[in-house]
């Protein structure tokens, strides 16, 4: 692939992903949702990010790893112990990362 085709299609997926996420955000601006589908809305980015994050907590390796060796988990649920108790977001990174650098460092 030359350099003048690589920059071509560079450009044109760059596009295509601004397009698919522009265009129903544009879409959206001329109707009005049903108050119901707005309250429901709301909840996506929670639910989105919980499909990322537990995942990745709750598995090692492509296994089940549900158990006090799981450095993921006990990190994750001290993080959440913490955004309950201080609801801080900056607090629960810092402490979710500082406890999963200290348990992977110490092998727990």
């Amino acid at each position: 692939m030359s350099d003048l085709e690589l920059w071509i299609t560079l450009l044109g997926m760059t596009l295509i992903a601004f397009a698919l996420r522009y265009v129903p955000l544009a879409m959206l601006e001329r109707f009005s949702l049903p108050p119901h589908l707005q309250q429901a809305l709301r909840y996506v980015p929670a639910a989105t990010l919980a499909g990322l994050v537990f995942p990745a907590l709750l598995t090692a390796d492509g296994q089940w790893a549900i158990g006090l060796d799981n450095e993921r988990l006990l990190a994750g649920i001290i993080a959440a112990v913490v955004a309950w108790r201080f609801r801080n977001i900056l607090l629960t990174l810092v402490v979710g990362m500082g406890a999963l650098w200290l348990l992977q460092w110490t092998g727990v």
